[in-house]
């Protein structure tokens, strides 16, 4: 990923042969016995045809014969052709199916995004599971790709998924990017703040083994605040969400702002000089591409004039879980999965712009789920609901911030709420002190 601008927020910045399908030059007239004839061998003898049939002087007879054996050349030539198509297809349908979207591009991005051998990718080896049965994903999202964002090291999208492979229930909800926190170790900004100063703080390393490092402390340090074995990282910036929407051809976005009007943020219309509008929206559904998706999930309605985002951060949070699913719904649709140029556009985006521990050997595994996990399975966990939140905002320290309801630091009542909402209760917390945010002992995993 590409070095970001220095942070105005007082963050320092820390990282910025043959083809397959090529044709064979060979020119073969008499297709040798045992072997397919191909399109080329047809086109020989269509010329030979022709070129006997110069110079000389036709009976009827022949000129029927030589018309008749044009079209039956044609006929064979188009059944070759269909054989071709058709089994592009099988190809391309077998290695997403065994090998995830990644496969047809494995050699130029597989590498990037998953740890292991590109080999072991057909290893379809199951997920890590907690205790209680559940996978669960952090997915960290920066801006530093961005070069006209401030603090673009931040981690201001956070979101945790945990899904079963069992039942394939699966919930979701965003982290808090200003939920006060004590990191245990100094950071720029001191020993405690918001939590999305917490990845950068890990270290300032740009090798793979330092980007490694900061998504497993990441991963043990939010997991610890809520509850969660969180056994996988994702480390995305603004890129994958453009980049992938584009490349499945957009998605359709339920806009649901809090007043009748609908949505209205301003803060990005500076890049057309104020003469559009990159978020104003009706409330209902819209078809949106990939810029004007990376800006709702954006948007905060933090700069007037502005409507229907009264929730700030909250209401982001819960546009970029939709923009996330609604994602997900079009790349494993089938339009998406029989389009070769679909395909290939998902694995640039996330090749170029997402780093993750997950294994190679568990990407077919993930990449089935993915598709066996329907719209019904999926449920959202909104920390932030009116009077019966867990979360709430106040200053503190000279700076508006997210605390728990129960109190600074005090975790108990957020855990306890998540675990009541994906098991009704029957859950066991992966750690038992709910005020720590140091390292601590998760549940215990299965699987490799």
């Amino acid at each position: 990923m590409k070095k970001p601008p220095a942070s105005i927020d007082g963050f320092v910045s820390r990282r910025p042969g043959s083809k397959l399908g090529d044709l064979h030059n060979e020119k073969v007239v008499q297709a040798p016995s045992r072997r397919l004839i191909g399109r080329h061998d047809i086109d020989a003898s269509l010329k030979d045809i022709e070129e006997a049939a110069k110079g000389q002087k036709l009976s009827r007879r022949s000129r029927r014969q030589l018309k008749q054996d044009k079209k039956r050349a044609r006929r064979g030539r188009s059944k070759v052709k269909k054989f071709f198509v058709s089994a592009t297809v099988v190809v391309i349908l077998a290695a997403i199916g065994t090998a995830g979207y990644f496969a047809t591009q494995i050699n130029s991005a597989g590498t990037k995004v998953f740890k292991g051998s590109l080999l072991d990718i057909v290893k379809n080896e199951p997920l890590k599971q907690d205790a209680n049965g559940f996978s669960n994903f952090l997915i960290l999202g920066t801006s530093e790709d961005d070069p006209n964002h401030p603090g673009g090291n931040l981690t201001d999208s956070m979101m945790v998924v945990s899904v079963n492979q069992t039942t394939k229930q699966t919930y979701m909800f965003s982290v808090p990017r200003d939920l006060y926190v004590k990191y245990g170790q100094a950071c720029v900004s001191g020993y405690q703040g918001k939590i999305n100063a917490y990845f950068s703080c890990v270290n300032d390393g740009t090798s793979d083994a330092a980007e490694n490092d900061r998504l497993a402390k990441a991963q043990t340090f939010i997991g610890n605040i809520f509850g969660l074995d969180l056994q996988y990282g994702v480390h995305v910036n603004n890129s994958v969400i453009r980049d992938a929407v584009n490349a499945v051809g957009g998605v359709d976005v339920d806009i649901e702002g809090d007043g009748a009007s609908g949505i209205l943020d301003r803060n990005f219309d500076w890049r057309c000089k104020y003469t559009c509008y990159y978020v104003k929206y009706d409330n209902g559904v819209h078809h949106l591409d990939g810029d004007h998706a990376l800006f709702l999930a954006m948007a905060r309605g933090d700069v007037a004039p502005t409507y229907g985002l009264a929730n700030s951060n909250f209401d982001r949070e819960q546009n970029q879980q939709k923009i996330l699913l609604a994602l997900k719904d079009k790349a494993v649709s089938t339009g998406t999965l029989t389009n070769l140029s679909a395909i290939s556009k998902l694995i640039n985006a996330f090749g170029n712009n997402l780093r993750t521990n997950i294994p190679t050997s568990e990407i077919a595994t993930l990449a089935q789920l993915a598709q066996d996990v329907k719209g019904g399975d999926i449920h959202k966990i909104n920390l932030y609901e009116g009077g019966g939140s867990v979360v709430t905002t106040g200053p503190y320290n000279g700076q508006s911030v997210v605390m728990p309801a129960d109190g600074l630091f005090d975790y108990s009542g957020l855990q306890q709420f998540i675990t009541e909402q994906m098991s009704g209760g029957s859950l066991a917390p992966a750690s038992s002190d709910s005020s720590t945010t140091s390292p601590a002992t998760t549940t215990q995993t299965t699987g490799n």
